[in-house]
C-alpha cells in the first residue's frame, strides 16, 4: 500500500514544475500561465529507503523492489473555485480522490513569473485555497442535510449518524475552522470518513523557494511553518527547480550537485517522509535471494493485516509472522545468524508490526 497525494496550489507557484522533478516525467506541462495543468497528472514514484538497499545487499537479493507512492498534479485553483470558477468544480473533485494534500506555497521573488494575484504571500495563498475548500465542504453539507432530513425523521441510524457529524462539521466550519479539528470516535471513524469532506485531508505545507534559499528556507517560508505550526500540520522546504535539475542527473551527479547546494538529500525524500508522518504510515521488509521488497502499512496494522498488503490469501489464512527485527537482521548478518542468535520471534493476529521489521508469513491456502 502506497498513498496518493494531491499537489494543489494557486497557479504559477511551481506545481507542475515540482511534478516533473518528482515524477521524472514531462508529463505535467510547466508554463508560466494559469491552468497550464488542465486534466491531473499522475505519476508514481519509488520511495527511497536506505534500509531496503542494506537489506538486499545481505541477502544478495537478485531484485530490489521499493514500496510506491503516487502523487496527482492538480489544476491551479483561483478564488471563487467553490462556486466554479476556474476550473474549481474539477479541482474540488480531484481533491475528493486523494489521501492528503501537499499544498505548494509560493516563497520565491520572481518577476518573470506572473502570480495570479499580483504579490508574492504563502500565507495569504494558504487561506485563499483553505476558505474555498470549506465554502465547497459547507455547500455540500448544506445540501446532503436538507437530502437526509426525510431518513433522519424515520429514525435511520444511519442516517442520524451522518447528520450528527455533519452538523459537527458545519458547526467548526461556521467558525472558519477546517472539518480536521473535529474529534471523531472511534465507532463514528468509518462514516467520518465516508462523507468525504474536503477539509479533512491532512494537509503538508511545501514552501517552493529559491535555489540559495533551499537549505535554510526565507522570510516567506519561515511564515509558513509558524501557520503550519499553529494549525498542527507539518510543511517542508524544498526549491521545486533544484529537484528538476536533480531529476536530470545521474546518481552520482545529483549527490555531488546536492553537496554542492549544501542540501543533505533531495526535496523528494523530505517529502516522502513528511508524507509518511501525515498519514501515519510506515514500513515493513520481506527478504530473500529472490527479491528484497518494502511494503507500506499504517501505523498499529496487525500481522494479519499487514500480510494482507501482499495477498488477500495472505490475511484469511495468517497462522503466525516470523519476525526480525531491522536492526538485528543488519547487526547479525542475515536471516539465518538472527534466528540462530534467537533474534527471530514467532508472532500471532494480535502483533502489531513495527516500522523496519522484516516478515515472513506462514499461512493456511
Amino acid at each position: 500500500m502506497g498513498f496518493k497525494m494531491g499537489i494543489v496550489g494557486l497557479p504559477n507557484v511551481g506545481k507542475s514544475t515540482l511534478f516533473n522533478a518528482l515524477t521524472r516525467t514531462a508529463a505535467a506541462q510547466a508554463a508560466n500561465f494559469p491552468f497550464c495543468t488542465i486534466e491531473p497528472n499522475v505519476g508514481e514514484v519509488a520511495v527511497p529507503d536506505a534500509r531496503l538497499d542494506k537489506l538486499a545487499g545481505i541477502a544478495n537479493s537478485k531484485q530490489i523492489i521499493p514500496t510506491r507512492m503516487t502523487f496527482v498534479d492538480i489544476a491551479g485553483l483561483v478564488k471563487g473555485a467553490s462556486k466554479g470558477e476556474g476550473l474549481g468544480n474539477q479541482f474540488l473533485a480531484n481533491i475528493r480522490e486523494v489521501d492528503a494534500i501537499a499544498h505548494v506555497l509560493r516563497c520565491f521573488e520572481d518577476g518573470d513569473v506572473t502570480h495570479v494575484e499580483g504579490r508574492v504571500d504563502p500565507v495569504a495563498d494558504a487561506e485563499t485555497i483553505e476558505t474555498e475548500l470549506m465554502l465547497a465542504d459547507i455547500e455540500s453539507i448544506e445540501k446532503r442535510l436538507q437530502n437526509i432530513v426525510r431518513k433522519v425523521r424515520g429514525g435511520d441510524k444511519e442516517a442520524v449518524q451522518q447528520e450528527r457529524l455533519m452538523k459537527a462539521a458545519l458547526a467548526a466550519l461556521e467558525e472558519g475552522k477546517p472539518a480536521r479539528v473535529v474529534e471523531v470516535d472511534e465507532e463514528d471513524a468509518k462514516a467520518w470518513t465516508m462523507l468525504q469532506l474536503l477539509t479533512t485531508k491532512p494537509v503538508l505545507y511545501v514552501c517552493n523557494v529559491g535555489e540559495a534559499e533551499a537549505a535554510e528556507g526565507n522570510a516567506h517560508s519561515a511564515k509558513v511553518a509558524e501557520m503550519a505550526a499553529a494549525q498542527g500540520n507539518a510543511h517542508v522546504i524544498i526549491s521545486a527547480q533544484i529537484e528538476e535539475e536533480i531529476s536530470q542527473l545521474e546518481d552520482d551527479e545529483a549527490a555531488m550537485f546536492l553537496e554542492e547546494m549544501g542540501l543533505a538529500e533531495a526535496g523528494l525524500d523530505r517529502l516522502i517522509r513528511a508524507g509518511y508522518d501525515l498519514l501515519h504510515l510506515e514500513t515493513y521488509f520481506t527478504v530473500g535471494p529472490k527479491e528484497a521488497r518494502a511494503w507500506t502499512i499504517r501505523t498499529g496494522t496487525s500481522a494479519p493485516k499487514a500480510a494482507g498488503v501482499i495477498h488477500g490469501d495472505f490475511e484469511k489464512g495468517f497462522i503466525r509472522a516470523e519476525t526480525i527485527a531491522y536492526d538485528d537482521f543488519v547487526a547479525l548478518g542475515g536471516e539465518q545468524a538472527a534466528k540462530e542468535a534467537g533474534k527471530m520471534r514467532a508472532e500471532g493476529k494480535s502483533y502489531v508490526v513495527k516500522d523496519g521489521d522484516v516478515l515472513h508469513f506462514l499461512f493456511n491456502t
